[in-house]
């Protein structure tokens, strides 16, 4: 999908880009798949601020999109539309099952209106298929990977992300995340065939502050502008080096490769490699 630019009528305007959404073919969701989506401003239910930076935003409805299937295993489904979804990266596509019923579900990359599309433990290979890790052959592409069997996708999910079988020996599966992670999965986990659709979601420039308000972020300041008591980066004239052997979060705890992972987490076992750092 092109990026589109915009006239340099404004600095906000001058680097600013977007999509030309050429895939999507309705704006008109279909009312009886919508939910309500509450705001919480990043608080929970004491009224105290947990998350910081959210605030704001459009009104938005939440899309219920299928992420199982599994209870349509051996129905065709035809694709009706693609949507866009303002609660998530990636397109949504309208199928429609041969019973009759209508559902939502992440569109992988090249779908078009009228493709068919199926959910059996053994389908064909093909683009939107979804199928059980057993029947996937080496080396294709995947996401809205399961973790565990019955309990529908959760991995790969966001727009341009894919995975990649590895291996099938054993019982288990070995499948490499968009992270670089492998990790050891149940053959009998279900996944979709291809690429999330919106591949260039990444090189959209938001080019102004009131893009990323509407969205529901708030606006997020250095903790070097800050003053001591409020953050331990925070005090000096001008611009100061923060007098730190290494960066902290505004509690005092260390930021910078500092593992957050619980070590006794049950699901350590079954990663094969750690994802690689980042170059500092």
């Amino acid at each position: 999908m092109p990026i589109k630019t915009y006239r340099p009528t404004s600095p906000g305007r001058r680097l600013m880009t977007g999509l030309t959404y050429e895939e999507v073919t309705t704006i008109n969701p279909v009312k009886r798949l919508l939910k309500r989506l509450k705001k919480h401003a990043g608080r929970n239910n004491s009224g105290k601020l947990t998350i910081r930076h959210q605030g704001g935003g459009y009104i938005k409805q939440y899309r219920m999109v299928d992420f199982n299937q599994t209870d349509k295993m051996n129905i065709s489904a035809t694709i009706k539309t693609i949507e866009y979804d303002p609660g998530r990266s990636s397109f949504i596509m309208l199928v429609c099952y041969t019973d009759g019923e209508k559902r939502y579900n992440l569109a992988p990359e090249g779908a078009k209106v009228g493709d068919v599309i199926v959910t059996k433990i053994k389908a064909r290979v093909q683009s939107g298929n979804r199928m059980t890790l057993s029947h996937i052959p080496i080396g294709y592409s995947i996401f809205n990977l399961e973790l565990v069997p019955g309990k529908g996708g959760q991995m790969i999910k966001s727009a341009g992300s894919s995975g990649k079988l590895v291996s099938l020996e054993g019982k288990m599966a070995q499948v490499q995340l968009p992270s670089g992670e492998v990790r050891m999965i149940p053959k009998e986990c279900f996944a979709t065939i291809g690429v999330v659709s919106n591949v260039d979601h990444s090189n959209v420039s938001l080019g102004k502050a009131g893009r990323k308000r509407h969205m529901g972020w708030r606006p997020t300041v250095r903790g070097k502008a800050m003053n001591p008591v409020e953050h331990p980066h925070g005090g000096g004239e001008g611009a100061q080096p923060i007098g730190l052997t290494g960066p902290r979060t505004p509690w005092g705890k260390p930021a910078n490769g500092y593992k957050t992972r619980d070590r006794k987490k049950y699901s350590t076992k079954w990663i094969i490699k750690k994802r690689p750092t980042r170059n500092k």
